[in-house]
């Protein structure tokens, strides 16, 4: 890292977000500060959840009041006002199905960049509690080393140099050093407790966040099939789609309006941390740390002074102190007692490893790892973390959009497919050109009853005694046909189109209603049959 601090600036959305007015349950307002265990500030977070809940009353009152409309109102049916309305549940369902398609991709993006925010949270997390392990695991190890190992060899010594008074001070000169070096140990802060407060956060938030991310991952899926299934039943004009669309869509809008009002809380929430999340964890850290230790880890700033330099300085100093007398001791004590020199090589060999841990030590005291780790998680919460739950709150209110389009749209689809069934069951069931009529005939073909020019049977004699003739193909032009077309309103449904110059007997013949349909000129083309046709047929179907 370099020498250059980089600062941490708060984005300006956390800034937009911390304004937002902090009211409590009884509507007052509360301070924008970040704490978390203060009840006024729960519920100034609860009462953004409160007004997405008053969104959602809103809305639904809104649907209620739109479908008692729409089923006390009762409109014109005639033909030209069902292709306007017709064109208006098209237009809503595509409408839907847009706003539907563009809110899953940015629900998508907000929780890929809130889980990316998160995970950078408990990286850095994790890392400074490394960081802080290794510092406990350096201290309690040199002190271990220096309290047991070091004792026993120094009392050895003084057995083997108990006869020399001069070698017997210098060891007890080293003892005095080796309580001071523990003694600076001792003045180091212990990192124990922060560090399991800085594990255990990390691993509820980890879990957390994977609920969290499934939890939105399954909504998503559930807005993209809810909405595909309601287009789908609206182009097959299913009833028993629509209806079941309708009920999910009641649910998912509840979905989206809870999502929204939680998502909003957490925003407002992280970003009055952000904006000064100093203050809070100086002030979480108080009575465990020292106030220009946290200071100094925060800010890093070379103008400030390492609360750890003495100690260190002193440490370092205590062992070359040790390793000076112990090298004297192997120059001129060893040849008098040969015995010691296993004893003052351990000592040797224990003041090394010890310098060694001093060195680790000091660099993991330094504040640009800890600090680097703080700004990489502040980094992650404040930026990746908020704007991704911005975009979530942005994905539910388009979802509740969506969805509100659909169930408006919905049972007005309802009505126009019940209404096409109604004109279907007004018709006369004997009309040959019923489709409805033909559909029955062709499923049962016992309960048909009908004169036909194919199937006829006469009172003087059986179906297979008559043999008519082929009818005769039509050569009639396609602006022939067009033109008949025209004759019945301008609606060319196969059922009112005539079977000109085959034969067949209008359904004038059967039912008076339908004399009006057909002009002259038709009637005549069907009057004239030849006499072949009258001597099979007889008067039965005379106009």
């Amino acid at each position: 890292m370099s020498s250059a601090r980089v600062d941490y600036i708060a984005p300006w959305w956390t800034y937009w977000l911390h304004n937002f007015p902090h009211i409590n349950l009884r509507l007052q307002p509360v301070d924008s500060s970040f704490q978390p265990e203060e009840e006024n500030y729960q519920q100034s977070l609860i009462f953004l959840g409160c007004v997405a809940a008053a969104g959602l009353g809103l809305n639904l009152l809104g649907l209620a009041v739109y479908l008692s409309c729409l089923c006390c109102c009762q409109k014109d049916e005639e033909e030209e006002s069902k292709k306007p309305n017709s064109c208006c549940v098209t237009w809503s369902a595509v409408a839907a199905g847009l706003i539907t398609c563009v809110a899953v991709g940015v629900g998508f993006y907000g929780n890929s960049e809130t889980n990316d925010g998160v995970y950078q949270l408990t990286y850095s997390l994790y890392n400074a509690n490394h960081t802080l392990g290794g510092v406990d695991s350096l201290v309690m190890g040199t002190r271990g080393s220096m309290r047991s190992g070091l004792h026993q060899h120094l009392a050895r010594l003084d057995e083997i140099f108990a006869t020399r008074g001069d070698y017997v001070q210098t060891l007890q000169f080293m003892q005095q050093m080796a309580d001071n070096v523990i003694k600076q140990l001792l003045g180091l802060p212990d990192w124990e407790e922060a560090k399991v407060d800085l594990a255990s956060i990390a691993d509820q938030t980890a879990n957390l966040e994977y609920y969290r991310w499934l939890t939105y991952l399954l909504l998503l899926i559930l807005d993209l099939i809810i909405c595909l299934l309601a287009c789908l039943g609206l182009a097959k004009q299913s009833r028993w789609l629509l209806t079941t669309m309708m009920v999910f869509g009641v649910l998912t809008l509840v979905l989206s309006w809870t999502s929204l009002g939680a998502d909003l809380a957490t925003a407002v929430g992280t970003s009055d941390f952000c904006v000064s999340p100093d203050k809070f964890i100086m002030s979480k850290t108080k009575g465990v740390i020292g106030s220009d230790i946290v200071h100094y880890y925060l800010y890093c700033n070379q103008s400030l002074s390492n609360p750890f330099q003495q100690p260190l300085t002193i440490f370092q100093r205590s062992l070359t102190t040790m390793q000076i007398q112990v090298q004297g001791l192997l120059q001129f004590a060893v040849p008098l007692f040969p015995t010691a020199e296993r004893d003052l090589l351990g000592i040797q060999h224990l003041l090394n490893s010890s310098e060694a841990s001093l060195h680790q030590l000091t660099a993991l005291l330094d504040c640009r790892g800890l600090n680097k780790d703080y700004l990489d998680a502040m980094v992650g919460v404040c930026y990746d973390g908020v704007e991704g739950v911005l975009y979530l709150c942005l994905f539910s209110t388009m979802a509740a959009c969506a969805f509100t389009v659909m169930l408006c749209a919905i049972p007005r689809a309802w009505r126009q497919i019940a209404s096409r069934d109604r004109d279907y069951d007004d018709m006369d069931e004997e009309d040959p050109f019923n489709p409805r009529a033909r559909r029955i005939a062709s499923q049962n073909p016992n309960l048909t009853n009908m004169h036909s020019f194919c199937s006829y049977s006469s009172s003087m004699g059986s179906q297979n005694s008559l043999h008519p003739p082929a009818p005769a193909v039509s050569n009639a032009p396609l602006s022939e046909y067009m033109n008949q077309a025209a004759l019945f309103g301008g609606n060319p449904r196969y059922e009112n189109v005539p079977l000109i110059g085959r034969g067949s007997p209008p359904p004038s013949v059967y039912s008076e209603q339908y004399r009006n349909r057909y002009s002259p000129s038709m009637r005549a083309t069907y009057l004239s049959m030849t006499e072949e046709q009258i001597r099979h047929f007889g008067n039965d179907f005379r106009a």
